[in-house]
């Protein structure tokens, strides 16, 4: 099965990017199912449902997110009427919507995903490690093919969640940097890890925001509205290929991609 993992798509530009993108990625690769974090699409915090149809108007199929998914208030009641959103799994279990869950490709496969956040120098939430474990025995169940997106700010951490899976789900894909890395690679029990997928959107910028904004809070200190840049707009991500039988990787593959390339 071919999957590909979009990395935090940001504001107006991300989602441009999806729409002059997506679908050739899916003609040129072969896709059966597309994940895509979106906590950042709405004006580059949160989710509206306006924008999370354009998203899978585009072609995604599943919508990923993190510590602002909370940002927009309609967020709260889309949570419980759309389940191809996800909110991360270790939040409280009185929140709206779910962490995980199983979803059918166009051929009617199960891929289960699943969404958590970490904790290093973020909020302090239910252990990543025990509930994605717990989340991925029972969407064993269902099916062998599982991604985990680990949206978190310490790299030890996603790491050390890649470690603790491996074997457990297909493929363990950090999130909320911003900056794509470069260690993708399959572990020894099959599952594929990279640190970062990246963002889509614009890259003349800092992490998607207009770099003179960001400048002025680093030099001053003083509070700032960052704007979301508009030049250099990309596509970054990865590509999987999992084994149908045994829910393995076989490869794991860094995607960049520029509008007009």
């Amino acid at each position: 099965m071919n999957i590909l993992f979009i990395g935090d798509i940001v504001g107006s530009p991300g989602r441009e990017a999806i729409k002059k993108l997506l679908s050739g990625l899916i003609k040129e690769h072969s896709l059966d199912f597309v994940v895509a974090n979106a906590e950042n699409v709405a004006g580059g915090s949160g989710i509206t449902l306006k924008t999370a149809e354009d998203l899978f108007a585009s072609g995604v199929d599943v919508l990923t997110s993190g510590d602002h998914i909370w940002k927009r208030s309609e967020i709260f009641e889309l949570l419980n009427t759309e389940e191809r959103i996800l909110r991360p799994l270790n939040f409280p279990s009185t929140s709206p919507g779910k962490g995980s869950s199983v979803f059918k490709t166009k051929t009617g496969k199960n891929v289960g995903v699943i969404n958590v956040n970490g904790r290093v120098f973020m909020d302090p939430l239910e252990c990543p490690f025990r509930t994605s474990l717990q989340a991925a025995e029972e969407l064993s169940k269902e099916t062998n093919i599982i991604i985990v997106d680990m949206h978190a700010e310490a790299t030890s951490e996603k790491v050390a969640l890649g470690w603790y899976l491996d074997g457990k789900v297909s493929a363990v894909l950090g999130t909320h940097t911003h900056i794509q890395t470069a260690d993708e690679k399959i572990l020894p029990k099959g599952t594929a890890y990279i640190t970062d997928a990246g963002m889509t959107g614009p890259y003349d910028s800092v992490i998607g925001r207009k770099v003179e904004d960001v400048l002025q809070r680093f030099l001053t200190l003083l509070p700032t509205r960052f704007e979301v840049a508009e030049n250099n707009i990309q596509l970054h991500g990865v590509l999987l290929n999992i084994d149908n039988k045994t829910g393995r990787a076989i490869s794991i593959e860094r995607v960049q991609k520029k509008i007009n390339e």
